[in-house]
């Protein structure tokens, strides 16, 4: 047995994989070149409809003693990252999307602040198109090189991926850890309790993951106009929730629904504009479950224009909402400033029944 055998344990990555033929020998060659070992990588082929299983075997056949392929009917991917762990081995667990690619360091530099006694580590990502590599800043903020807990930094709860993270096996059998099954966006819900159970988690500022970015637009996450789409957000997003207020810590709480939470309603006001009575209806009830009342999405992270929307959806003001957003589509918004502050400048809407905390810019926006 060699030193790196006896010397660091057995890291097993998870690939769920459903219809990827043309990505996914790109991300298990990442894999294979990862400069941390040992390494076993279960592909998960999700019940596939093109060659994905057929490129799985074949790389399984020529790393025999690396690469272990299960080929289940298909569930989804939070069954099939589900399923990979029930038959990984190693003592240490990660997981990696099969469109997607992994720095070959990744592992090594996690594995350096995991062992100085964190539960999981997480390290900053970068968003790729297949050729340009771009690492959002709001990431780069979350990952300054730490060892925390929850309280100490719930800004991390924005962190919701599941495949920038180094866990030990031990800790997430412990915290009774798994994905949501049937339903999208099920990476937000794990990572939440995740952070919440454990007693230290790492974080480094190192890029350790690259996430691709289809341009055919055929990425979940870019089909935010569908009904079941909105729903499952809805759905992860209370399941957040509720893991936080069981916690019970006022500050991470505030955190999580001003910051987090918050942080994506942009992309489904940007929606608003000829959606259908039932997504707008939808839309409404969601926002007001979590933001109603006196935890107005005016007190939210969100860019003014979209406060303010966000407060117009609260009042169900549909119509006023469409305007801002198709205005906003033509162009920034103008502002006007008063001896009080800057506000937004919104002739086309009946300023006068606007509070102030929706039309205000804060300093530095």
């Amino acid at each position: 047995m060699s030193f790196w055998r006896r010397d660091r344990p057995l890291l097993s990555v998870v690939v769920p994989a459903y219809d990827v033929e043309d990505y996914l020998g790109e991300c298990l060659d990442s894999l294979l070149a990862q400069t941390y070992s040992p390494v076993e990588i279960v592909v998960v082929d999700d019940g596939s409809t093109d060659s994905t299983g057929r490129v799985a075997d074949s790389y399984a056949a020529a790393h025999p003693d690396r690469i272990r392929v299960l080929h289940t009917d298909n569930h989804g991917l939070g069954a099939a990252r589900n399923a990979g762990v029930e038959v990984a081995t190693g003592e240490l667990l990660a997981f990696a999307d099969s469109d997607d690619v992994v720095p070959p360091a990744a592992y090594d530099v996690m594995w350096r602040q995991l062992r100085r006694g964190a539960d999981f580590v997480t390290g900053s990502i970068a968003r790729w198109d297949g050729e340009r590599l771009e690492e959002p800043r709001w990431m780069r903020r979350l990952h300054p090189r730490r060892m925390a807990f929850i309280d100490q930094h719930p800004e991390i709860l924005g962190d919701v991926f599941a495949w920038n993270k180094l866990f030990r096996r031990e800790f997430w059998d412990a915290a009774d850890l798994s994905w949501p099954v049937g339903v999208r966006y099920e990476d937000q819900p794990t990572t939440t309790r995740a952070f919440l159970a454990s007693r230290r988690f790492g974080v480094v500022p190192d890029v350790v993951y690259h996430w691709r970015i289809r341009v055919d637009g055929s990425s979940i996450t870019q089909q935010r106009s569908s009904l079941e789409d909105l729903r499952d957000r809805w759905r992860t997003k209370q399941m957040t929730l509720a893991s936080v207020e069981d916690y019970g810590d006022p500050k991470v709480l505030r955190v999580l629904r001003e910051k987090v939470l918050a942080g994506d309603m942009h992309r489904y006001f940007t929606e608003i504009p000829g959606c259908t009575d039932e997504w707008w209806a939808l839309l409404r009830d969601g926002v007001l479950a979590i933001w109603g009342g006196d935890r107005s999405l005016t007190k939210s992270i969100l860019p003014p224009v979209h406060r303010l929307c966000g407060y117009l959806v609260e009042q169900g003001r549909r119509e006023e909402a469409e305007q801002l957003m198709r205005q906003r589509a033509l162009g920034p918004i103008g502002r006007r400033r008063t001896p009080e502050g800057e506000l937004l400048d919104v002739p086309f809407l009946d300023r006068a029944t606007l509070p102030r905390a929706a039309l205000e810019v804060r300093p530095g926006e």
